[in-house]
């Protein structure tokens, strides 16, 4: 697949309603045939995990953390907990940033992926997708209006479909202090007729559900969160990481890997110079892209 980087910035608006029912989508079992796929996905890396996704006439944000860099102190226990977070600003304004947002997708409620100005600058009415019923109601609780809970649903002639992760090492979890500070994430997939199918990981170590999605949907795209972030006492990171985007390019071999949440949080302990470099020695860079903030990619 051919993909240019560009400097332009997407946007993104959003509405939904908190459900115990969900809008019906027939799953799709493989990805679109070269043959009918337009390049008609963007996708724009913001900073951190926010990304913008669009889809034809429809744009997602994913994640937002719009406040300013050096807003919150290091996150407790954590590589490098001194620095203050975000470590960089936004690369652009945050009205620019939400401007025309037809949906938001917020994986899970830590700080880094939805934060108070994000809380405060989004129209309560926006849609938002959520993984379970506490985040629902937790965000309904911060005076949102139409959010869903996420487990296949159509929006806009888009196919959302969750997937399962572990947001850390079994170790990790086997604490019940530290499993219930990291909680669960979700990874989503989106499919459209005529589009890559593209999905998004989202904050989990390598899991079975998550060979299981690279051989369910067949991605042409594969977004992964590879800053590998580390936390005090433990080996191994509670994201993904340099060693998972091989192993991704390898699993999916026809797919393009896109790395993100980088070089923005304290405890992000892979750069995006140190990625690169690593790509280029294991001979997979023509199928990583590793944009900077701001930079749009056109599948």
């Amino acid at each position: 697949m051919t993909m240019k980087t560009l400097a332009s910035s997407l946007a993104v608006a959003l509405s939904l309603s908190i459900a115990a029912t969900f809008a019906h989508a027939q799953p799709a079992t493989s990805a679109t045939s070269a043959s009918t796929t337009t390049a008609a996905v963007q996708l724009q890396q913001i900073r951190n995990a926010t990304v913008k996704i669009t889809y034809g006439d429809t744009t997602f944000l994913i994640d937002p953390m719009l406040s300013k860099k050096g807003t919150y102190p290091g996150f407790e226990d954590t590589y490098r907990s001194n620095l203050r977070n975000p470590l960089v600003d936004l690369p652009m304004s945050e009205k620019d940033v939400i401007a025309d947002v037809d949906a938001v997708i917020i994986t899970h409620t830590h700080l880094d992926h939805w934060d108070d100005a994000a809380q405060q600058l989004l129209p309560k009415d926006i849609p938002l997708f959520v993984q379970n019923l506490a985040d629902a109601l937790m965000i309904r609780g911060q005076g949102f209006t139409n959010v869903r809970i996420l487990s296949k649903a159509e929006f806009e002639g888009v196919t959302l479909s969750q997937i399962g992760g572990q947001h850390g090492t079994d170790e990790m979890y086997a604490s019940a202090e530290v499993a219930t500070f990291l909680g669960e994430a979700m990874g989503v997939v989106f499919q459209s007729p005529s589009h890559d199918t593209l999905y998004l990981v989202g904050d989990t170590v390598w899991r079975d559900e998550v060979d299981m999605a690279l051989a369910d949907y067949a991605p042409q795209i594969v977004l992964i969160n590879a800053g590998y972030a580390m936390m005090n006492g433990f080996d191994g990171s509670i994201i993904m990481g340099k060693e998972d985007v091989l192993r991704a390019a390898k699993t999916a071999p026809d797919a393009t890997i896109v790395a993100t949440h980088m070089d923005a949080i304290n405890h992000m302990a892979l750069t995006r110079e140190e990625l690169k470099a690593y790509v280029q020695e294991k001979g997979i860079a023509d199928r990583v892209e590793i944009p900077e903030d701001g930079a749009t990619l056109n599948f």
